[in-house]
């Protein structure tokens, strides 16, 4: 396949000889017309082949639009910031102001672009308005579409900028609209509904993407499946406030568009200033699984997730709590590096003064009085028992009952009515103030050069309800994302090989942004399996399974109350990147013998796991069918758990889909105890069958309860 942009040669009016460019990558295609102000994407999707000079310019005239006497009253294709003067009268792209209230409706003319394989950059300006925007579109690999705007202000005042959110249109056979919603420890619910004319907007202003986040917003085909359809699915890069929206207009436009959430007088540029959006990333698909596959091959490409590390681990939350004891420690240490563990992490509850959640955060130093000689004899076993260490923080946040607050109370939020609302007994500690950000970079930096730390697990519990800039109250939310970034980086930096878990109560910061940074996410506190089988499911949309934590937690669950066997726990944390919580040092050793089963199952298809296809299969809603396929297909594994006893029984077949049709494979069923089943027959010992058969056909399934499963090994016989 040849990837390459193709260009028309048409004239342009900015002289530029390019007209029409067609950019392909990895199965999709972007026909982007330049030259008659912004970019106007002409069709976005399906790959359309190598594509001559005439085609380029047949596209151009198969798309323009029937305008008669106006073209406001009419579908013509909209540029990627569709603008009030030139007939957009929807929700604006691009807005803002000058001082004197002029600059507020910019008309942007080419002033030239550049296209190089995969990626276009096209220049505009607007001289009456004295602004000027660079748009970047590329297409990146696995074929998923990136989109930044960069606006530059060439007046002489300054420019106050209020919304940047780029657009990209979706065709009119994209009639639905597929998103996800939630709230703490019920992260990802996937709700839809029809594309109906006007705005459908989704709003996160509290400083983070939050458990209410959209996460990717999808507009699909009539009742597109994880196999079936088609997709044009948006994920906002941003750590911070952010909207996004799906726009139908009365003529049938259709668009999805994303940008930040800016207060009053966050972006003010002054002149010769610029500003460049977030990163607005984009898949098209035929069906879930393909738009996700897209988004996975680009996650995995890049530099910080090919370097990760993706060790089993041990986490003290739910073993412990606040009760750290290092003795109580380094005995579930040992035990951890007896059933096969590779990190141990400390939770919550080291430093000085912490033991609940009501003092000394942002005391960011190690409690004498709970580690008499240090916690470095602790780190110290774990590394002698060749296991990495990590760490919990939380630098963004403080309790106002800690040294950190009573010393800098003016490192604190105030908008002006106080610090305002407490959550979990906590506030945010002002980043954008220079002496905070480095007195927190400084202490946490020691905490990891003296102790030898490996990992931190980051956590960012409480909204940013209240973000005002001491002393002047000014808005400080989108400042506040960059300087924790920047904070990341800078201590990654500082400790090469150090590795960062984002976790915000969960999975509320999990964007795509934050994970060019951190290498591993928990996308959720709850570790019911029952609850987590589609918060995975809807995680696994946008990020791999290997970035994403799966934990082994305890029964029954701290949350729910739900118990479940441990082999349900195993299977169902089994596929992403495992942990365990659980007191290791109590647990009768017949517990720690089929944990360290679980472990050694997933160490020795680890790598199937964290580097193949993700598959799930539209099945009854009672039932769960996801499997992993190795990019050659030469093996897979498949789970299938009951999570409601369905409505008929037996359920339909169990169809690995997935698998190369042309190819004969031996199924077998995995359990970490060794267990077997006596039915269906095909569980009574392994079968050969054709690729064909086991996706066409199916499995008969096995009789199940619910929050039961089973998992089947899928090897090519050759």
């Amino acid at each position: 396949m040849n990837n390459a942009a193709q260009p028309s040669t048409e004239p342009s009016t900015s002289g530029n000889p390019t007209r029409v460019a067609h950019l392909r990558r990895d199965g999709v295609s972007v026909v982007v017309e330049l030259g008659r102000g912004l970019p106007r994407i002409l069709h976005w999707g399906a790959d359309l082949g190598e594509l001559t000079e005439s085609d380029l310019a047949a596209v151009e005239l198969q798309t323009r639009a029937t305008t008669g006497d106006s073209r406001v009253h009419a579908p013509y294709p909209v540029t990627v910031l569709p603008a009030l003067a030139e007939g957009w009268v929807e929700r604006p792209s691009l807005s803002g102001h000058r001082t004197d209230h002029t600059a507020w409706a910019p008309l942007f003319t080419a002033a030239g672009h550049e296209l190089t394989d995969h990626q276009v950059v096209a220049r505009a300006d607007d001289e009456a308005s004295g602004l000027a925007l660079a748009v970047h579109l590329a297409l990146e690999v696995g074929g998923v579409l990136t989109l930044t705007c960069t606006l530059t202000n060439t007046g002489d005042t300054d420019f106050e900028l209020t919304s940047l959110e780029p657009h990209l249109p979706v065709p009119s056979r994209a009639t639905e609209l597929v998103d996800f919603t939630g709230r703490w420890a019920q992260e990802r619910t996937r709700q839809r509904r029809e594309f109906l004319v006007g705005h459908w907007v989704r709003e996160s202003r509290g400083g983070k993407p939050g458990f209410e986040s959209p996460w990717v917003t999808m507009a699909t085909t009539h009742e597109a499946g994880h196999r079936s359809g088609e997709v044009w699915g948006i994920h906002l890069g941003w750590s911070g406030s952010q909207v996004t929206a799906a726009t139908r207009t009365p003529y049938d436009t259709r668009a999805l568009s994303a940008g930040e959430m800016l207060l009053p007088g966050e972006v003010v540029l002054a002149p010769g200033r610029s500003h460049t959006s977030p990163t607005l990333f984009a898949a098209w698909g035929r069906g879930l699984d393909a738009m996700a596959e897209r988004f996975h091959t680009l996650v995995r490409s890049w530099p910080n997730q090919r370097a990760a590390r993706r060790p089993v681990t041990w986490n003290s939350w739910e073993a412990v709590y606040f009760d750290i004891d290092p003795d109580t420690l380094m005995a579930a240490a040992r035990r951890a590096a007896e059933i096969g563990v590779e990190r141990v992490v400390v939770d919550d509850g080291w430093f000085t003064g912490r033991r609940d959640d009501t003092s000394s955060l942002g005391d960011w130093v190690v409690d004498t009085q709970r580690w008499p000689q240090g916690m470095k004899p602790l780190a110290d076993l774990v590394h002698s028992l060749g296991m990495e260490f990590g760490l919990w923080v939380e630098p963004e946040m403080v309790n106002l009952d800690s040294d950190l607050a009573r010393s800098h109370p003016e490192w604190l939020f105030d908008a002006g009515h106080g610090v305002g609302l407490p959550s979990r007994h906590q506030h945010v500690l002002d980043l954008t103030h220079p002496e905070a950000w480095r007195h927190v970079r400084d202490q946490i930096s020691t905490v990891i050069g003296e102790v030898g730390i490996d990992a931190l697990k980051w956590d960012h519990n409480r909204y940013l309800l209240d973000a005002g800039h001491q002393p002047s109250g000014a808005p400080a939310v989108r400042a506040q994302t960059v300087a924790a970034l920047s904070l990341m980086r800078d201590l990654i930096e500082r400790h090469p090989g150090l590795q960062i878990e984002s976790c915000s109560s969960g999975g509320g910061r999990a964007d795509l942004g934050v994970m060019q940074i951190a290498t591993r996410m928990w996308p959720s506190d709850i570790n019911d399996p029952h609850e987590r089988t589609s918060i995975l499911a809807a995680t696994e949309l946008l990020l791999p399974p290997e970035v994403t934590g799966t934990h082994l937690g305890a029964s029954p669950d701290h949350i729910t109350g739900r118990s479940f066997s441990l082999a349900t726990r195993g299977l169902l944390a089994l596929g992403g990147h495992l942990g365990i919580e659980a007191p290791l040092e109590r647990l009768p050793q017949a517990q720690l013998d089929e944990l360290a089963a679980w472990v050694a199952l997933h160490r020795r298809h680890r790598n199937l796991l964290h580097s193949g296809r993700v598959v799930h299969v539209d099945t009854d809603p009672a039932i769960a069918v996801r499997g992993v396929v190795a990019e050659d297909s030469s093996e897979a594994l498949f789970s299938l758990v009951v999570l409601n006893r369905p409505v008929t029984w037996p359920a339909e077949r169990w169809r690995l889909e997935g698998l190369d049709p042309h190819r004969r494979y031996r199924v077998s069923e995995l359990s970490a105890t060794g267990a077997a089943r006596s039915e269906p027959a095909w569980l009574a010992e392994s079968i050969t069958a054709s690729g064909a058969a086991l996706i066409e056909i199916g499995l008969e399934c096995p009789r199940l309860n619910p929050d039961t499963g089973v998992l089947v090994h899928v090897e090519e016989v050759r």
